[in-house]
């Protein structure tokens, strides 16, 4: 799994925001549509996509897009 791809893909599960926003190190929950429904959409998409559980507890202890990244690595 690479980077970049896992942003283009964490990025689509937003329909507001410009893709070329959300880098690693965004916030994520400080882009202005986040929300827990898109929360939602992002557990899915890392379920779907790589085959990975990430639990909404998991997510709290995460900040920036890359820190999702990672935790999803370490379960790979």
């Amino acid at each position: 799994m690479e980077l970049n791809d896992f942003l283009k893909n964490f990025a689509n599960q937003f329909d507001e925001t410009d893709p070329s926003e959300i880098k690693a190190e965004t916030v994520y929950r400080d882009i202005e549509e986040w929300s827990s429904l898109i929360g939602l959409a992002i557990l899915n998409m890392i379920a779907k996509k790589y085959d990975v559980k990430i639990t909404p507890t998991e997510i709290k202890g995460t900040a920036t897009v890359e820190d999702v990244y990672n935790l999803v690595q370490s379960k790979l």
